[in-house]
């Protein structure tokens, strides 16, 4: 078995553990969060880890209240030109805690006096050491390149602290169900082997997902990029249709991610613009009238609440980019040119 399987696999119990072992920790951050004036968040994070970002700007946004923008990290560590973040709050994310650049957004915060938190596997690493806070993601070593089990954890570290920051005992009850809601999601790995095969020779595709979801259309198409070298392109269903609906034609591939939830609308009705051009769906969902237009159809067996759907739904884009790496006839675990750390500036 590759590594990626195994991890993909271990993704359940990585949960559980994180939401048992992190919990007072999150409580504590969110009672230092609440004991300072912020008004506002700055994420620093870099690939995978950036989609765990972008899914924490919904979830700040929408459930904590908090606006919340992206650093950007060349400002601190290439141009020294650092903006001011008085009364923010400066959140790094980084399995391995390595990147020099992600690392310098912290201090920075730091040497402001912003309220600084690390989401890292590594407590040990520079950024565990440049932050006030950390939120361990507790996934033991991830030896795939490409990060799985790390993404979903930090998912859940984020998704703990945004129940802690809202006081909210139904969010936390629902948070410690997405364990085994991964666990039967996992379940469709045959159905998901099988349809793999279909797009041995595929080339590009893209990847919708609104609200909550934006985040997981990002970490698929990661995913078929790094794994399966798909030119797989990710966006949200409002800005395909400004400018990018016009590369689909007949056969197209394209992943809809839309569980129910207040945005499902919207993406339905793209799906039925797509299906009158003529383009070829795969479509991750729980809903029939979505999944009716798919030529493959992945149901998601559980529901969740539409801002803990992102467990459940990246799922299936894992385990589809593991089963469509192995039908092209490359390695899970060494995908060319990568490491499993990567370093920038």
């Amino acid at each position: 078995m590759s590594h990626l399987r195994r991890e993909i696999h271990e993704q359940p119990a990585v949960l559980a553990r994180l939401l048992d072992e992190q919990a007072a920790t999150a409580a504590r951050i969110a009672a230092a969060v609440r004991a300072r004036d912020v008004r506002y968040a700055v994420l620093a994070a870099r690939g995978t880890s950036d989609n765990a970002a972008r899914y924490a700007q919904y979830l700040f946004g929408a459930l904590a209240g908090l606006p919340v923008a992206l650093a950007t990290p060349s400002l601190f560590s290439i141009y020294h030109t650092p903006p001011q973040l008085r009364d923010a709050l400066v959140l790094g994310i980084s399995q391995s805690g390595q990147s020099p650049d992600i690392v310098a957004v912290v201090e920075e915060g730091q040497r402001q006096g912003a309220l600084t938190i690390a989401v890292t596997n590594a407590p040990n690493s520079p950024l565990a050491r440049s932050a006030a806070h950390v939120l361990l993601l507790n996934a033991d070593q991830e030896r795939a390149v490409a990060a799985t089990k790390t993404y979903t954890a930090q998912l859940a570290a984020l998704a703990l602290l945004t129940a802690q920051l809202s006081q909210d005992d139904d969010m936390l009850t629902a948070l410690r169900s997405t364990p085994q809601a991964v666990a039967e999601t996992l379940r469709l790995e045959e159905t998901i082997a099988l349809a793999a095969q279909r797009y041995t020779y595929a080339t590009e595709c893209i990847v919708l997902g609104r609200g909550y979801n934006y985040a997981t259309a990002f970490e698929i198409a990661l995913k078929l990029k790094e794994l399966t070298y798909i030119v797989a392109d990710p966006y949200s269903s409002a800005d395909f249709r400004h400018g990018p609906v016009a590369i689909v034609e007949r056969g197209f591939p394209a992943i809809v991610v839309a569980p129910h939830g207040v945005v499902y609308p919207d993406v339905l009705a793209l799906a039925r613009d797509l299906i009158a051009r003529e383009a070829e769906l795969i479509v991750i969902s729980e809903q029939s009238e979505l999944l009716g237009l798919a030529r493959t159809p992945l149901r998601l067996p559980t529901v969740l609440p539409e801002w803990l759907s992102p467990f459940t739904c990246v799922v299936p884009g894992q385990l589809l980019a593991l089963h469509l790496t192995l039908s092209k006839g490359y390695d899970p675990d060494h995908p060319r040119g990568l490491t499993k750390v990567t370093e920038t500036r």
